[in-house]
């Protein structure tokens, strides 16, 4: 009889130090404070959304006009890419719809992209996006543009 209540004592020892070890969640020791080299998490960027309903960061081309494709930007270099705006340069090519637009040329003007006016994205409310899109030409323009033209972005 000895015998088996020593065993049992071993077993019921092994079990209660197992069991100690694992403890519960809220008995687990709290985790020190973040060191001050932690690097903190940076927010999400807004996107540009585009002609597709997809989400872009830093696009090299950009159709203004969907509907017709008749303005586009494209070898856009992008400076700044912030929370609150976004800036590049770049090139608008526009048609000149000259005799009309089906016949028309494409002719390219130097640009100054600023996106702003971030906002929650209808389809994916956690996600900014810009809603404003302002074009500063700095050399040449199309026929009727102002020097600055400002956009509304879709969602």
């Amino acid at each position: 009889m000895r015998r088996h209540s020593v065993s049992t004592t071993v077993t019921l020892c092994a079990v209660a130090s197992l069991a100690a070890a694992m403890g519960p969640a809220s008995a687990a020791p709290v985790a020190a404070p973040p060191s001050v080299h932690t690097e903190a998490r940076q927010p999400e960027q807004p996107v540009l959304v585009d002609c597709l309903w997809q989400p872009q960061v830093h696009p090299g081309d950009f159709m203004i006009a969907c509907g017709d494709g008749n303005s586009r930007l494209s070898s856009l270099r992008w400076s700044q890419w912030g929370p609150d705006a976004a800036l590049a340069t770049g090139i608008n090519l526009v048609n000149d719809c000259k005799p009309y637009c089906a016949a028309g040329k494409f002719h390219s003007y130097p640009v100054v992209v600023r996106l702003d006016r971030p906002e929650p994205w209808k389809k994916h409310p956690q996600t900014q996006q810009f809603t404003r899109m302002n074009l500063v030409y700095t050399d040449d323009r199309p026929e009727g543009f102002e020097q600055a033209v400002t956009y509304p972005l879709w969602s």
